[in-house]
């Protein structure tokens, strides 16, 4: 009884799409992540960045937001001053399901105006989706399903998961095509409105009175579509056997530009393409261009190009002006036009080897062109970008007579115009607009590139102004959005034809300064593909106030090729801390920014002479009644002194909350019976009682929101209290209306609308009328009042709510009530009907706050519940159905986090109790964000390009945090570290230990995106393996790089000698080297020999001497030869101990380095390493045997016992610790079997096996008290779960591994990693573990094993998520998880199968009176809060 749940999205892209989909204007990018779907809109800033020094590995820090994407920069900019496109999530869904493609099309009744998407996914389906305005999500208009019976092909076909589906639409929407199966074709027709009917020949004064079209197509398109049908005809499947004989072996087709009919161009084989029999299967492709009759489903070939080379994989389809399609090969690219002339390139010298197809010779390019991408640079551009595998970036030019293309021509990008700027190859790319395209891909980070040509702009400025332009000014100008009009000059028609010479243009060198230029205007993070993870422990200088029990981090090895490296995750945010100071019985702080105004008079509107930083802090301190003090401290280098020759009365109280005013020269400060306003020195200026003049009450206040020149008090009778600053800086009472008297009211925020983001409506009368808006959460049924908790009585609440929104100063009407806040629905807008349910959730704060980066910042409305739960409203304009107008809702935002809080708390003895509100920090690094307090302290953090992610804070409860800034702590937090009491309702207890502040930085160079903290490390070399040495802190990783692989000399093979070619292949050459934890540097490396590679790496106890018998903490290596299939495979065995040393006086981190204990050459490669036993022995696979060896005093490795394998094993553990002797054992082919070691005498025993047709990646133990399961990955994105039962009769004594249960995961698992549990407790050990897998998605994932009950109460609550919920693009996610192949006959299920985490955590997503299990929520509680726990992690 396990589930399973993804820690982290996949970040590796993998499809893109460029259209308009949020509107007929709007540019939009849609990225598919194998099984998340996000989109993205963009959006220019200018940035303080150098060209020159542009690298994708750089992050960039916007320091001007210019919004639209059409704004043109001034022509005087100099060349740290640019414009830069950046992406800005607007949406994403994670899918059950595999994306496999993307295609646009236009559609007929389109809700917003925009186009459509059409979403393949791996088992043959297609999705049709559009973006709903009114809902601002996106709407499944259909869903088609091709994946039947009679479809397939021979019975002794594969099955069709193990074929490529590809998807192409025709560039008129008429059709879509699906390839799928071996080679079926579906084909899906959609309306158009007039398109048959325009372009015919019919003339009515010759053919007289038209008759009605008898075909259904063609009757609805003449009737001009009836828009309540929908926007597609009915689909059929075609074999393309049936469509040409020739058809056998299809490779790839795509729909062309410029036919009338939907017409595809095919590339394809009678026979099978294999460079092995290139003797005889020499050029046997074809091209073949096929129209479709979609009326008479019949089809007609226009014309076919034979004997193509064999290495062609890819159909490009050209737009005008150029027209026809571009073929691509491994070795050469071939034009073909719409007449069937060809004119061919080989880019390299093995393309006259392998091919008698005619070509002009280019081979001096030396490109490598499998795995790459073309594109067209434009839409009316003639030259097209091609990105090679390795990232380098090439040219096409077409040489053009007249309206035929008379030449093909390539030439590289040099380095200096930023041809090496894509680290390694990319999956996908989309023009994004003019010079801008993003290139996806699923080994590095995905990019936003964009190009210029200098000279057109130099010519461009000379004849306009007749200036001369440097080399600074110009690396800056042709990179703006002024290129418009440049770059129509440059793509136009007129001048690929006056000037031919340009286009083809051939191989460019360094010094050519008139090609393109590139650079990197943003990026999306990618993990992927993670091969191998391990856990550190942090050492305690990193931070010395960090928690001792909370100290480990996850170190994953990221990236391929020039991208590779490695990155931390962590789950919360140590902070840097730069000062900690001590206030005594201190109960909550703030910080105080303030401007003395005879500063800001003397220095005008010059702001930037203004020395904004954080000068006080004011504690509240002691809670009891009689005892409430407040202190004001003044912050010095290095201390705080407190203040007591100011007119700040210590005794006037327990401070409530603290503000500025007027521009930060009026200071505010609330205290329970009154407000006090000082100027910048301290000296008292107001004081406003809160008695009520009409009752003469005395309410108390309670909260306090500030948004200049207003403040906003709630008070205990809830009533509120709105004051307004004069521009003298006295604070006046704005009378409320009637209604609002009468209001209760539990929370409420002000909040400053600078962006209009709200867009409501101003009165006309109201000339005064400003941008500061005010939330009220009010009540239906009024406060109550009973004997508990606070002071002498305790807060009671309704369970209705309702939220209003006032525009200051008017507040005699709400400009926006939204009813039934307290059901908290997905979607949340005026007209929402109240339900009658009873089940609304107590909801006990209201904030509304800008959350983001400088490059976008956008406000959300956070709701805090009784239970500390978060829910995130992002504001929309919906259009009003009939009107041109829009009206305000709000989108729930997804939250898949619960609450930690448990209610379980004794309440004698407690004293009054403080409330914590959020808190807002408009500069927290780079970040806008707002701090949950409390005894699980977390940040609501939002990038442009993520949607909001909740991070905990590490450390002990935190009540209190806020802003603070100083030249030595730039955009930091204070926050008040101490032991808090118990804690209730967002109360804590006054009881508490001194407090400490401690002064702090989010971490440097960390992101969080992903929910977790994360540092990308780069080091240039792919990472094959890792792993930790704790006793030095340090990092042992094994790196491989590509070298040129030249035959030897061998006496044996003279002909070898005679190898004259220059283009030699590439292979890796491994090296072991050690990465220091403190500096993340490389301190030291072992080079390994020629063509070998690290395969393992593992950090082990072993037996260093046999007859003491001592151990050390050794490094042992595993390696292989790559010297090809004609020679037999070999390793070795390496041994290492990381040893003191004197280090270089200028990096003393170098005082480590790498000592070679032991070194053993194997007949075959090492591919897995382990411990085992109790002595301290190594066990290895190495070949076809696995072995045990022990570590003698010659320093050699001698082998003790041994037990034969398969083909070729993927995975050697032992369960442990402690040691236990049982070793799994996967094999890539042939399963998985469970083994054991004896140590008296040495030998391996086999215990049982798994069904041989598990291909194993990657596995490891599960142990859950008696029982012993068994976790595998296999290749198809599977998790089988396995279980060693003697006892069963159906396991024949054990000698057969019980298979329970399957689970797609739909992610490619690299490495599955039993973790660790905190304490020594032997039965600990064996229950409540959990496992973390990697993926080459660069997605985290783990399973958890699960009690029974727990487990019957997730099931319970999985099956009604699953039929309630709805799924994007109208998914089964049942369907999509269901893998029972293999699993033995009434074991699935009988155990209970692996719960799908990503279901359950979207608990909290519906509206709460559709949310399950209301009778019994705090169990629901605690199971999803269980699952969510990475026990052994942190």
């Amino acid at each position: 009884m396990q589930c399973y749940t993804e820690l982290t999205s996949p970040t590796a892209a993998t499809h893109s799409l460029s259209l308009p989909f949020l509107s007929a204007s709007a540019n939009n990018l849609v990225v598919a992540k194998t099984s998340l779907l996000q989109i993205f809109s963009f959006k220019s800033v200018l940035s303080d960045t150098n060209p020159a020094l542009d690298s994708p590995l750089e992050t960039r820090r916007p320091s001007t937001t210019v919004p639209g994407t059409s704004t043109t920069p001034s022509a005087g900019q100099k060349g740290d001053r640019l414009y830069t496109t950046k992406l800005v999530l607007i949406a994403q869904y994670e899918l059950s399901g595999t994306i496999t493609s993307l295609a646009r099309l236009r559609i007929l009744g389109s809700k917003s105006g925009g186009e459509a998407l059409l979403v393949s996914l791996r088992s043959a389906k297609l999705s049709l989706v559009e973006w709903d305005p009114q809902r601002y999500s996106i709407s499944t208009i259909s869903i088609h399903l091709y994946e039947r019976e009679d479809v397939q092909g021979s019975p002794w076909d594969a099955d069709s998961l193990d074929h490529v589906n590809y998807l192409s639409v025709d560039p008129r929407s008429r059709c879509a095509a699906l390839k799928f199966g071996a080679r079926h074709l579906a084909i899906l027709p959609f309306y158009q409105a007039g398109d048959d009917l325009v372009m015919d020949d019919y003339d009515p004064e010759i053919d007289g009175e038209r008759s009605e079209p008898s075909s259904p197509i063609l009757k609805t398109r003449y009737e001009k579509v009836n828009l309540e049908k929908t926007p597609y005809a009915a689909s059929f499947v075609v074999s393309l056997l049936a469509l040409d004989p020739s058809l056998s072996h299809p490779l790839h087709l795509a729909f062309l530009y410029e036919y009338r009919e939907p017409t595809f161009g095919i590339l394809s084989s009678q026979v099978a393409s294999s460079s092995a029999l290139l003797h005889e299967r020499r050029d046997c492709l074809s091209y073949t261009v096929i129209t479709l009759d979609l009326e008479q489903r019949a089809s007609t070939a226009l014309l076919t190009v034979t004997n193509l080379p064999y290495d062609l994989f890819a159909v490009i389809p050209l737009r005008l002006p150029i027209g026809g399609t571009f073929l691509v090969g491994a070795n050469e690219v071939i034009y073909v036009d719409q007449s069937g002339k060809t004119n061919g390139v080989a880019v390299n010298e093995f393309a006259k080897i392998s091919t008698s197809f005619a070509m002009t010779d280019q081979s001096d390019l030396g490109l490598r062109l499998e795995g790459s991408v073309v594109e067209q640079l434009g839409l009316d551009n003639s030259e097209l970008l091609i990105i090679t595998s390795t990232g380098e970036l090439a040219i096409v030019g077409f040489k053009i007579d007249g309206r035929s293309v008379s030449g093909v021509s390539i030439r590289r990008c040099v380095e200096e115009n930023g041809g090496h700027l894509m680290l390694t190859g990319p999956s996908c790319a989309s023009i994004v607009g003019r010079g801008r395209i993003f290139i996806g891909s699923e080994q590095a980070d995905s990019i936003v590139l964009g190009w210029s040509r200098k000279a057109d702009k130099l010519k461009r400025q000379r004849s306009r102004t007749d200036v001369t332009i440097d080399d600074e000014s110009d690396a800056s100008e042709f990179d703006g959005e002024d290129m418009d009009d440049d770059e129509d000059d440059l793509y136009s028609g007129v001048k690929a034809q006056e000037e031919p010479k340009e286009a083809i243009s051939g191989t460019v060198t360094a010094d050519n300064s008139n090609d393109y230029r590139f650079r990197v205007h943003d990026k999306l993070e990618g993990f992927g593909p993670m091969r191998n993870i391990t856990l550190g422990k942090i050492s305690e200088s990193a931070n010395e106030f960090a928690d001792s029990a909370s100290e480990q981090e996850l170190l994953v090895s990221t990236g391929c090729g020039r991208a590779g490296g490695v990155a931390t995750f962590t789950q919360k945010i140590r902070p840097e801390i730069k000062q900690q100071y001590s206030i005594p019985e201190a109960q909550k702080i703030w910080t105080v920014r303030v401007q003395n105004l005879s500063d800001m008079q003397l220095n005008g509107p010059d702001v930037d002479e203004v020395d904004e930083v954080d000068k006080y802090i004011i504690a509240s301190r002691n809670t009891s009644e009689s005892d409430a003090q407040s202190a004001v401290y003044k912050v010095g280098s290095g201390r705080l002194e407190e203040l007591t020759d100011t007119d700040f009365d210590p005794e006037a109280g327990a401070t409530v909350e603290v503000g500025t005013l007027n521009n930060g020269t009026r200071i505010v400060q609330v205290l329970s019976n009154e407000v006090r306003t000082f100027d910048a020195e301290f000296g008292l200026a107001q004081i406003v009682p809160m008695t009520d003049e009409a009752t003469g009450a005395e309410p108390k206040a309670l909260r306090a929101s500030f948004a200049d020149p207003y403040v906003l008090l709630i008070r205990d009778d809830t009533r509120i209290l709105l004051l307004r600053a004069e521009e003298s800086g006295d604070l006046d009472e704005i009378e409320l209306g009637p209604s609002l008297q009468k209001k209760e009211v539990r929370s409420g925020t002000l909040f400053e609308d600078t962006n209009d983001n709200f867009r409501l409506e101003f009165e006309d009368s109201d000339d005064e009328a400003g941008n500061v808006l005010m939330f009220l959460l009010t009540e239906g049924g009024g406060l109550q009042v009973c004997q508990a908790f606070y002071g002498k009585s305790r807060l009671v609440w309704s369970n209705f709510n309702q939220a209003q929104i006032f525009r200051l100063p008017r507040v005699q009407k709400p400009v926006y009530v939204a009813e039934g806040l307290s059901f908290l629905p997905p979607f949340l807008a005026p007209d929402f009907t109240v339900r009658r349910s009873q089940a609304r959730e107590i909801l006990t704060e209201i904030l509304v706050a800008e959350l983001g980066d400088p490059v976008q910042k956008s406000p959300f409305m956070i709701l805090r519940s009784e239970a500390d739960d978060l829910t995130i409203y992002q504001p929309y304009q919906a259009p009003i159905e009939g009107s041109l107008d829009t009206t305000l809702q709000f989108l729930k935002s997804s939250n898949p986090h619960c609450s930690q809080k448990s209610f379980e708390f004794e309440t004698d003895g407690l004293d009054e109790l403080i409330y914590r509100p959020l808190q807002v920090l408009h500069e927290l690094g780079d970040y806008s964000a707002v701090f949950l307090p409390g005894d699980f302290p977390t940040f609501i953090l939002k990038s442009a390009s993520s949607p909001p992610q909740l991070v905990p804070l590490e450390g002990s409860p935190i009540n209190s945090l806020g802003p603070f800034h100083t030249h030595s702590c730039e955009k930091g937090f204070a926050f008040l570290d101490q032991k808090a009491g118990s804690l209730e309702i967002g109360f804590a207890s006054a009881n508490s230990e001194q407090g400490h502040v401690n002064v702090a930085q989010l971490p440097q160079d960390s992101r969080f995106e992903t929910g977790w903290v994360t540092r990308k490390i780069p080091l240039g070399e792919e990472v094959q393996a890792l792993d930790c040495h704790p006793p030095s802190q340090t990092y042992v990783i094994g790196t491989s790089s590509k070298t040129d692989f030249k035959l030897p000399e061998d006496e044996n093979h003279p002909d070898w000698g005679l190898e004259t070619t220059l283009f030699l292949p590439r292979v890796e050459q491994g090296t072991i080297k050690v990465l220091d934890r403190e500096t993340w540097s490389i301190i030291d490396e072992y080079p390994l020999d020629p063509y070998e590679i690290v395969t393992c790496i593992k950090s082990l106890s072993l037996e260093k001497s046999e007859h003491t018998h001592s151990r050390a903490d050794l490094i042992a290596v595993g390696t292989a030869f790559l010297l090809g299939s004609d020679l037999p495979s070999a390793g070795g065995v390496y041994v290492f101990d990381i040893i003191p040393c004197v280090p270089n006086p200028d990096f003393p981190q170098t005082s480590r380095r790498l000592k070679m204990i032991a070194k053993e050459d194997t007949k075959g490669a090492v591919t897995a390493l382990s411990s085992v036993g109790t002595q301290g022995f190594l066990l290895t696979a190495q070949g076809q045997k696995c072995m045990v060896r022990g570590l003698k005093e010659d320093n050699t490795l001698l082998p003790v016992a041994f037990i034969d394998m398969h083909c070729y094993t993927t995975v050697a553990k032992e369960l442990g610790p402690p040691a236990t002797g049982l070793c799994l054992l996967g094999d890539a082919i042939k399963g998985v079997s469970l083994a054991g070691y004896y140590e008296e005498p040495y030998q391996l025993r086999l215990f049982g096996k798994s069904d041989p047709h598990i291909e194993v990646l990657a596995a490891d133990f599960l142990p859950d008290a008696k029982a012993l399961y068994l976790v595998v990955a296999d290749a198809d994105s599977n998790v089988h779960v396995l279980q060693f039962d003697p006892e069963n009769p159906k396991s024949l004594s054990g000698q057969r591994l019980l298979h329970l249960t399957s689970f797609h995961t739909g992610h490619f698992a690299t490495s599955v990693t039993l973790l660790p549990v905190n304490g020594s407790d032997t039965g600990a050990q064996m229950q409540n573990r959990s496992l973390l897998l990697t993926s080459t998605t660069g997605s985290l994932r783990f399973v958890k094993a699960l009690d029974p009950m727990t487990h019957r109460t997730l099931a319970a609550l999985q099956s009604h998520l699953q039929t309630t919920l709805p799924h994007p693009l109208g998914l089964n996610p049942r369907a999509y998880r269901a893998a029972t192949a293999g699993v033995d006959d009434g074991m699935a299920g009988l155990r209970g199968g692996i719960l799908d985490g990503m279901i359950l955590r979207r608990w909290l997503e519906p509206g709460r009176w559709r949310r399950w299990g209301d009778g019994e929520w705090e169990e629901v509680r605690k199971a999803l809060t269980y699952i969510g726990k990475v026990e052994g992690l942190l």
